[in-house]
């Protein structure tokens, strides 16, 4: 597949409706993934075969891993009359064959245009006796053709305050922190919940796709791994100190909630991407512990210092390209300005009113050499215009695999960020967020500069050293 390989470079074409290869994925799948990050959480699509096995089938590919997960097989009948029966079918089997403690269902385009009322579905499986005692039913709409991936990831992490988080009534807990990490990886989510702890801080951790999504071969399938946040943690977030929400799209709507319904104090950050955003998470967690910053992560501070001082000289005035979730590119669109690179081209998929204000802030006096776009027609086409019309082109391309095919038509080294990644297996086991994560993200593009320059020098400039 190629995108603009017949077209002209001068070629511009406008469109008002059209989305070519768009730069994001529906909401269920940010829904399921969010659901896969509960313990002992069987994540439910209400709505057709097909839609599941999408959902199933992308998170598989790009984690390498099983993502289980029910549907309630909408037919002919069901998608005119309501899924009612079968989701009750499905809520009563569930329990019978597989045991959750949780069912978190969302919805899908067919179960929202049809308006079937999910609470009311569930209340009329426990008055029918279907829920078994101490298990529980969540839900979250998440109709495909509003929002993304991560709007659909938002409101199922806000669903898992509004059912589950409570508040005791006592005295917040002084050590206890509620961290949400946002849509990441689940080295990632090990990585957020190192750092708080080594801050002398309890984190309650949700979702935490941690031990799930990058579980060990044993030997021995388990249905349901061993990581996961539990219920009895997230029903305890509502007694923590303090909410840090990680990525305003991802993680700010479950904050604002918790705050509201258990009167937890919540900070909004951008994700810790970077050295900025990484000290800035840093310095919220030191406010917090009483003031202190552990030795052990000065020094990864202080190396991270030391590679971009080492390798800036690679970095100065290189130009990139971005695509992919808002919350992942402001931060990284950040950390390239950290070390002298320019944002070029920056486009998203996902919606959402304040996503120019945050790529305005961070690009400061660059705005005006980079053009950025959101919404349906900010697609994979639009990048691809940009660049083969730009004389100079860009140095390198950073997002998802879906980028590869503008890497090989404009022959444009590319860094494979984001979600989905479905042509490399691995990146779930290697952070990205924090100081240590940078140094991988450095290393990345490095290896791509000087594996680029390898490439291309003539014999006489082909260099042992560089």
């Amino acid at each position: 597949m190629t995108l603009l390989r017949h077209t002209s470079a001068d070629q511009d074409v406008q469109r008002e409706a059209l989305t070519v290869n768009p730069a994001k994925t529906c909401q269920p799948i940010g829904a399921m993934y969010a659901a896969l990050g509960l313990h002992r959480c069987l994540p439910h699509s209400h709505g057709s075969q097909g839609c599941c096995a999408y959902h199933r089938s992308t998170l598989s590919r790009h984690y390498k891993e099983p993502a289980m997960a029910g549907t309630s097989s909408f037919t002919e009948g069901s998608s005119v009359f309501g899924g009612q029966a079968n989701l009750l079918a499905a809520i009563e089997n569930i329990f019978t064959v597989y045991d959750p403690d949780v069912i978190a269902v969302h919805t899908t385009c067919l179960s929202e245009t049809i308006g079937d009322d999910v609470p009311q579905i569930v209340e009329a499986a426990i008055d029918k006796g279907l829920l078994p005692e101490g298990k529980m039913v969540i839900h979250a709409n998440t109709p495909s053709y509003v929002g993304s991936h991560t709007t659909g990831f938002a409101t199922m992490t806000k669903a898992m305050v509004d059912y589950i988080a409570q508040s005791s009534g006592a005295e917040k807990i002084r050590d206890q922190v509620n961290l949400i990490p946002g849509w990441v990886e689940p080295a990632d989510m090990s990585e957020l919940k190192r750092l708080v702890k080594l801050m002398g801080l309890d984190p309650v951790t949700f979702p935490d796709t941690s031990g799930v999504l990058d579980s060990p071969q044993t030997g021995i399938h388990e249905m349901f791994p061993a990581g996961g946040a539990t219920v009895d943690s997230i029903r305890s977030a509502g007694d923590s100190c303090h909410t840090i929400a990680l990525g305003p799209i991802c993680s700010g709507p479950a904050a604002k909630a918790l705050f509201a319904k258990c009167q937890v104090p919540q900070t909004t950050l951008p994700l810790p991407i970077g050295l900025k955003a990484t000290d800035q998470f840093i310095m919220k967690l030191r406010e917090i512990n009483g003031g202190f910053v552990p030795d052990e992560i000065m020094t990864e501070r202080g190396r991270l210092l030391d590679l971009m001082t080492d390798m800036h000289q690679y970095f100065y005035g290189k130009t990139a390209a971005l695509w992919g979730d808002p919350d992942q590119l402001v931060s990284l669109a950040e950390l390239l300005i950290t070390l002298d690179m320019i944002p070029k081209f920056v486009v998203t998929g996902t919606p959402g009113k304040k996503f120019f204000k945050r790529m305005g802030d961070v690009l400061g006096d660059h705005a005006q050499a980079c053009k950025v776009d959101q919404g349906s027609c900010a697609d994979m086409f639009q990048l691809h215009q940009w660049i083969k019309s730009d004389p100079d082109k860009v140095d390198l391309l950073i997002g998802n695999t879906y980028g590869k095919y503008i890497a090989r038509d404009e022959d444009i080294p590319l860094i494979r960020h984001g979600f989905p990644i479905l042509d490399r297996i691995g990146h779930q086991h290697f952070a990205t967020v924090g100081y240590r994560g940078t140094t991988r993200i450095l290393e990345q593009i490095l290896d791509a500069f000087l594996d680029r320059q390898d490439r291309d020098a003539p014999e006489s400039g082909f260099e042992l050293v560089m």
